[in-house]
């Protein structure tokens, strides 16, 4: 049964996506990320960019981090959202299976230590990364999705996430 649970917990958890640094980066021995879009980086089927989010991802880009956008949408919603920031992406990633991981990774010939997951679900992204081996980041969601499916998995996913610590960075 431990095993079962493990593999649904991720390697940090963070309110918001702009929460993760440089610094933090470094401490876990990251240079790439792969990040969802929907309730990461805006809300779920918006084109609007989170507020800061696109002066987050370039400061990471300067700081010498790989970023992919790694999504289970269609090219239609990712492309033109990946041109907001200036990143390459994947689309379908068929989360969680590892495909679209490991495809991300083969692009930017990286391992899979070297490489965040961020997403705030836990049966697509957490579960994914750790299917690949990856590391993770569990956002908080920022607004909830309406439709029945997401409203089932955010109750499954409750218990789960009451477990899960928040990542207290030391100033």
């Amino acid at each position: 049964m431990e095993l079962i649970s493990t593999i649904f917990i991720p390697s940090i958890r963070l309110k918001k996506v702009t929460d993760i640094t440089l610094n933090m980066l470094k401490d876990m021995k990251i240079d790439t990320i792969l990040l969802d879009v929907d309730n990461t980086l805006a809300c779920h089927g918006s084109q609007e960019p989170f507020e800061g989010t696109i002066e987050w991802s370039h400061k990471l880009a300067a700081g010498g981090i790989d970023i992919v956008i790694c999504s289970n949408n269609n090219e239609e919603r990712v492309a033109p959202f990946a041109k907001l920031y200036n990143l390459p992406y994947v689309s379908m990633s068929m989360k969680p299976l590892p495909i679209g991981f490991n495809k991300a990774k083969k692009m930017l010939n990286k391992k899979p230590k070297q490489v965040l997951v961020v997403g705030d679900q836990i049966f697509t992204d957490i579960l994914g990364a750790n299917f690949a081996n990856m590391k993770s980041v569990l956002l908080d969601p920022v607004k909830k999705e309406k439709g029945i499916g997401f409203q089932f998995k955010r109750w499954l996913e409750k218990p789960i996430r009451k477990k899960i610590k928040y990542y207290v960075t030391v100033s």
